[in-house]
């Protein structure tokens, strides 16, 4: 009788209750791919009100601008990705794009002078390749900086920054490259290179291929490496990842190495776009780097977010730039605009990841 009776108490699992459990996951689950996709459908939302807005944002040449004017942020915000992952952060990426531009220029219009003796214009390959050198070299310097001697990320880019705007002006002598100071004794910069970055094919800006082949290259990275993994863990929990056999400060001077190689790469795109290079070039474009991987959903403290997000956030703050630009907003207030979008993202960011309870 008390066998009966107990069983009588026993909540009964209905039709009806596991249709409303099985709903209930389903809203959950696409709760979470809407939070997850907020960048892409942000992208979305500004692309219809522009289209709305302005006659000539959809139209075929302002897209291939809005390409164009992304892919040099874009580059950047990959190389960014890697860093702020790893619970870093990179201020002088503009600056490396800067550094490894002018050499590379100066190779390439006026060789290498040392006293009197002068190579002339070296070979466009070894003029490229110096760029990524130099990059590379830059980036490994800011993590061993770093890890060596236990500086603030911030603190050390934000030293590195000006040390490389500085060479920089000692490499170009404070002058566009190629200059009129040489006017028809440099040569002209290489049109492999201009290709680069003003050339199109199919109609689609070389700029733009060059950003999704690294974005490409990245995520495979990222994804499918044990360097990835080692960043992925580094930024999540440090002290985990040093007890499970990570070698910390290997991996992070590898993601600021990967930083400055995107910076040379950038670099290049925008002195092929410019047909010219100078030390001061992209000043500002480390914090539009840095808003594109929040933008695009990469966690500000480390440990999650995605190559593929940062190429949607640099998109983001073209498309809006380009927007406003043809809307005829003054520039003074698309700096108020550019600002306060990237304070709502990341207010937005921060409220989910406290509903997701992390």
């Amino acid at each position: 009788m008390s066998e009966q009776n107990t069983s009588r108490n026993k909540p009964v699992d209905t039709k009806a209750d596991r249709f409303a459990e099985g709903d209930g996951h389903r809203w959950k689950r696409m709760e979470q791919m809407a939070f997850r996709g907020g960048p892409l459908i942000a992208l979305v939302l500004l692309c219809a009100f522009l289209a709305f807005a302005s006659p000539f944002f959809f139209t075929f040449d302002n897209l291939l601008n809005v390409l164009r004017q992304s892919a040099f942020t874009a580059i950047l915000a990959i190389g960014q990705t890697f860093v702020i992952i790893s619970a870093g952060i990179d201020l002088s990426v503009a600056a490396m794009a800067a550094l490894a531009a002018s050499v590379s220029a100066v190779l390439l219009t006026e060789g290498l002078s040392i006293g009197g003796w002068s190579t002339g214009p070296v070979n466009p390959v070894i003029g490229i390749g110096a760029a990524l050198v130099v990059g590379l070299c830059c980036g490994a310097l800011n993590g061993f900086i770093i890890t060596r001697f236990r500086i603030p990320d911030f603190i050390a880019t934000l030293g590195t920054m000006t040390v490389y705007r500085g060479v920089a002006l000692l490499v170009t002598d404070g002058l566009p490259v190629p200059s009129f100071r040489t006017a028809g004794e440099s040569a002209p910069l290489p049109q492999g290179l201009i290709w680069i970055g003003a050339g199109e094919v199919i109609g689609i800006p070389v700029s733009a291929l060059v950003a999704l082949i690294c974005g490409a290259a990245a995520w495979y990275v990222l994804r499918y490496t044990a360097l990835g993994r080692s960043i992925f863990a580094i930024g999540g929990n440090r002290e985990a990842a040093r007890v499970s056999g990570i070698n910390i400060d290997r991996a992070k001077i590898a993601a600021y190495t990967i930083s400055g190689l995107m910076a040379a790469i950038a670099g290049l795109v925008l002195t092929g776009r410019l047909n010219s290079a100078n030390a001061l070039m992209a000043e500002g474009e480390e914090l539009r780097s840095i808003a594109s991987v929040v933008i695009g959903g990469t966690n500000l403290f480390g440990g999650e977010g995605g190559v593929i997000g940062s190429l949607i956030g640099a998109l983001i703050i073209g498309v809006l730039g380009n927007g406003l630009n043809l809307l005829d907003v003054s520039p003074f207030w698309q700096r108020v605009a550019q600002g306060l979008v990237i304070i709502l993202v990341v207010i937005f960011d921060q409220w989910r990841r406290r509903r997701a309870g992390r």
